[in-house]
């Protein structure tokens, strides 16, 4: 039995292409202005909003989550270190060890910058059911780890 792919699919695989395309081009340009407005690179940004999410890691564990290679990692924590937005802290469990946390005396006032974005998705999420937003949250997880190993892949050749 042939496993022709339908026309429907097709359509439908090209939208998606299209759509995630336009999703990525908007999650730059918006994080592009936002790290304008902050004095930021997007790299810097986004490395925060990591900080806050997971707490302080290591220079590895950041490197880990983000896909960026070590020597990036270190120039970037070094960056965001003379803004005086991180510090790099001995861990009290291993002094081996050098963790980085953020200086939320110094975000102060970040959040409310956000703050209509995260009211518009907020209201966007009202429009789904339970098992449709169970579904959204299932290909963002898996279409996150397979740009995390893409950048992974980009940092090692």
């Amino acid at each position: 039995m042939s496993r022709d792919v339908s026309d429907r699919r097709n359509e439908l695989l090209e939208a998606l292409t299209v759509a995630g395309r336009e999703h990525s081009n908007a999650a730059v340009m918006y994080h592009s202005a936002m790290g304008d407005r902050l004095g930021l690179g997007m790299t810097e940004e986004k490395t925060l909003d990591l900080l806050q999410r997971l707490g302080p890691l290591t220079a590895g564990e950041i490197a880990q989550h983000t896909g960026l290679a070590p020597a990036t990692v270190s120039g970037l924590i070094d960056r965001l270190e003379g803004k005086w937005l991180v510090r790099r802290v001995r861990d009290t469990k291993d002094r081996r060890r050098v963790i980085v946390e953020i200086n939320f005396e110094r975000l102060a006032g970040f959040s409310e910058l956000f703050e209509p974005f995260v009211v518009a998705l907020s209201q966007l999420y009202e429009r789904y059911t339970d098992d449709e937003l169970e579904l959204i949250l299932d290909w963002l997880n898996r279409s996150a780890a397979i740009q995390r190993e893409a950048t992974q892949g980009l940092n090692e050749e």
